[in-house]
């Protein structure tokens, strides 16, 4: 379906005026500052993933911890599970990070993805008034009239030795005619009073350097640091019965009643079982 205007005219996305470029410029003064977190913040028109961008680069030995890559649209950008993730030119955040915590446990380093929630819904509600909630592991919901939808995703990889990069999808502005699925949802379509990019990017990252900057601080201690509590009180997972889809095509129906120290949402089973689920695909089987 061709997205349209409310006029029912065709809509262009290249002069689509609600959706202006961010200006890198501006990004770099308001981000990149002596003895902070992001060293060098770069915006690209298209790219394949920006995920993969980073890798490749910090892989060789190129960029310092804090590099920010942002594209105003990728072609081939993935979730979790290598899935295709795609969205209109300008319509969302679409960037990735690089981090290197060395002073903290590589087991540790699981909580980065769970970290980046946090600091993604802190930011949004702050800057764009909406409340983002966090389903386990890595999506972003939003409220669309009286449904959950996702809004956003978070995918982690490694990047050499001691390197890890985070990618962020968000939804912006989508309009209805352009989501990728009925369950979709955006910022716009949740009522944001805010969808310029420009503030919401800087809302977002400046939180991210807080709770990281937290979290390296106590070593990846997710209690110590708060992040487990804050996580836990954000998670939209808790509370609800959840099917897990376990590597191995397995399967784990339970009650979602905790998040534990190892970044793992515990199920409690019908068998009185308390398990730990560690990786898998989680689906609500019924509101909290």
């Amino acid at each position: 379906m061709t997205p349209r205007d409310a006029s029912g005219s065709p809509r262009n996305p290249w002069s689509d005026l609600s959706r202006p470029p961010l200006n890198p410029m501006a990004l770099r003064r308001g981000l990149v500052r002596e003895g902070g977190l992001w060293r060098q913040v770069d915006v690209v028109q298209r790219t394949g993933s920006t995920n993969s961008d980073l890798v490749a680069r910090a892989a060789g030995g190129e960029l310092e911890e804090g590099a920010v890559l942002i594209a105003e649209e990728q072609t081939a950008a993935r979730g979790r599970l290598d899935r295709q993730w795609t969205a209109p030119a300008r319509s969302g955040l679409f960037f990735s990070v690089l981090l290197r915590p060395a002073e903290v446990p590589v087991p540790r380093w699981g909580w980065l993805p769970l970290l980046t929630g946090v600091a993604v819904a802190t930011g949004l509600s702050r800057v764009a008034g909406v409340d983002t909630a966090l389903k386990w592991p890595n999506d972003l919901l939003v409220t669309v009239g009286d449904e959950e939808r996702k809004a956003g995703g978070i995918l982690a990889e490694r990047a050499g030795d001691d390197g890890i990069v985070i990618g962020v999808g968000i939804n912006v502005t989508l309009h209805a005619d352009e989501l990728p699925v009925p369950r979709a949802g955006s910022l716009a379509l949740a009522g944001a009073v805010n969808t310029d990019r420009d503030p919401l990017l800087r809302g977002v990252l400046r939180s991210l350097e807080d709770w990281y900057g937290r979290w390296r601080a106590a070593a990846g201690d997710p209690a110590a640091s708060g992040l487990q509590e804050t996580y836990a009180a954000g998670c939209a997972t808790l509370g609800r019965m959840v099917r897990a889809e376990l590597p191995g095509d397995r399967s784990l129906v339970g009650e979602a009643v905790a998040v534990d120290g190892d970044g793992r949402l515990v199920l409690a089973t019908g068998a009185g079982v308390q398990e730990p689920v560690g990786a898998g695909d989680i689906v609500h089987l019924r509101p909290a």
